[in-house]
């Protein structure tokens, strides 16, 4: 029930008390869609700053959480919401937190209070748009997201991609998994929130480049869905191509050079996607392609043909 003269807030970022009742372990940067009000959005819990003791009320410094535990978290949604802190309004300051995947209710929490930095940070408008920029290229701005696991030829395969596009005359940039990790992500590693992280910040960088007016390659492992759509969401849906590179894993371990299949399989290599982390295939990629049916050359025309609806 609303209350005469209450103002409600307006913003993308508060603060909250969590109760975890999922039985996978939530990790920071992990995306969901929030339920607050009658508003249902996108949102990402970006950092977890401590987990409370239920005996004892201690603050815990924790970057996960484990069922049934409860923790003070920062919540980022994708736009601009309205609601209140619980204190004040119980109804308004409530909300759930729903698995993008299986659509079961992850938590539930309650509002403390807004993040100013939110309320702070106002989108500047600019006189040169993303649309003015690919029309001066003759182009329609996309991002091309490569998933599979390692060695099913993503990195290959978009690199002759982005050959062909280059000679047709269109604008282009590629991104590495690999080569990301030695410049903007350097300071990742591979646990969970680690692999969260890295997707969300190279989707950013495409949706910034697709500003640019830029048709971007990415090619990178990407083993969660949900970090998939959530690079979708960041991009926009009309921009985002998912393209599966559905090699299959006795064909990857096949082809790698470097024994890293191997040492994956002896424990000399932790969180190794296929064998000690899972991968999550899609589901309803945009574009298929087993890079083990064909050569390198035919994989990109069929890429090339399927993309043509696109762009």
């Amino acid at each position: 029930m609303l209350v005469k003269d209450t103002e409600l807030i307006v913003s993308s970022m508060f603060t909250a008390v969590i109760l975890w009742m999922d039985d996978s372990e939530l990790t920071q940067g992990k995306n969901f869609l929030v339920k607050i009000g009658t508003k249902l959005i996108s949102a990402a819990v970006m950092d977890i700053k401590y987990r409370i003791d239920i005996h004892t009320g201690e603050h815990l410094a924790a970057t996960r959480l484990y069922k049934n535990e409860i923790a003070v978290c920062d919540i980022a949604a994708a736009e601009e919401i309205v609601y209140d802190t619980f204190q004040k309004h119980k109804g308004a300051g409530s909300f759930i937190l729903i698995d993008r995947v299986t659509n079961m209710t992850s938590a539930c929490g309650v509002v403390e209070h807004s993040l100013r930095r939110s309320e702070n940070i106002v989108w500047q408008k600019l006189d040169i748009t993303r649309e003015i920029r690919a029309g001066r290229m003759g182009q329609k701005p996309l991002t091309l997201w490569f998933t599979g696991l390692s060695g099913s030829g993503k990195s290959a395969l978009a690199n002759e991609l982005e050959k062909r596009l280059s000679v047709a005359g269109r604008y282009t940039m590629l991104l590495d998994g690999d080569n990301i990790r030695m410049g903007l992500n350097k300071n990742l590693g591979f646990e969970p929130e680690d692999r969260i992280e890295n997707i969300r910040r190279i989707a950013e960088v495409a949706r910034l480049m697709n500003d640019a007016g830029l048709i971007v390659l990415t090619a990178f492992i990407s083993p969660f869905a949900g970090d998939r759509q959530n690079a979708r969401n960041i991009v926009g849906e009309t921009n985002f191509v998912e393209i599966y590179v559905s090699t299959p894993l006795e064909e990857c371990e096949r082809r790698d050079a470097k024994g890293l299949y191997q040492k994956a399989r002896e424990g000399r290599i932790p969180n190794f996607t296929g064998i000690s982390s899972p991968y999550e295939a899609p589901k309803n990629a945009d574009i298929v392609i087993d890079t083990s049916r064909q050569s390198l050359e035919e994989s990109a025309d069929l890429v090339l043909q399927a993309l043509e609806k696109y762009m």
